[in-house]
């Protein structure tokens, strides 16, 4: 049930992030909704598959974008590394912890995207314009839509996640 769950909802994250998100730049960083899915999945109590929701983000986006294969696979298995440690620490403010998972995660992921952009493809790119143009825009975005992200996700697990009422 969680795979499925998470093909679909990965699934409409990506379309929506490519769709909508793509078409809406702040100077020329976007959001990265595929990630707050899966940060907002991975700060949930209840629900198990947390690095299974990881692993198809990172497939999936790898499959949509040019980058190769290995760098957002890694790299979302890395952001719910992270994710499952910060909730270990700060477990008793989820929202506080969705909102630093988001602003972190997405520096570090598209540092580590710019890395292997240098690396693999022997693109030269400039640094600091990628910080102030790219990865700073990004990680505003992030942090704008990463509480309405979260109170959906959170939602959506209760819903799946229904805990018995006693009478």
């Amino acid at each position: 049930m969680d795979i499925l769950l998470g093909f679909v909802v990965i699934t409409g994250s990506l379309i929506l992030q490519t769709a909508v998100f793509s078409r809406l730049p702040l100077l020329n960083g976007t959001a990265d909704l595929v990630m707050l899915v899966v940060i907002a999945w991975g700060l949930n109590d209840r629900v198990k598959a947390h690095w299974e929701w990881a692993l198809l983000a990172g497939l999936f986006v790898s499959f949509a974008s040019a980058m190769p294969i290995v760098t957002p696979l890694l790299g979302y298995l890395f952001v719910m590394a992270f994710v499952r440690l910060l909730h270990s620490r700060v477990w008793q403010v989820p929202v506080l912890a969705m909102i630093l998972a988001g602003f972190t995660c997405t520096i570090a992921y598209l540092m580590y995207t710019m890395i292997t952009l240098q690396l693999i493809k022997g693109t030269t790119l400039d640094w600091t314009a990628g910080l102030y143009r790219v990865i700073l825009p990004s990680a505003l975005w992030n942090v704008f839509l990463s509480i309405p992200v979260y109170t959906l996700v959170k939602d959506m697990s209760n819903w799946v996640y229904r805990v018995e009422e006693a009478e």
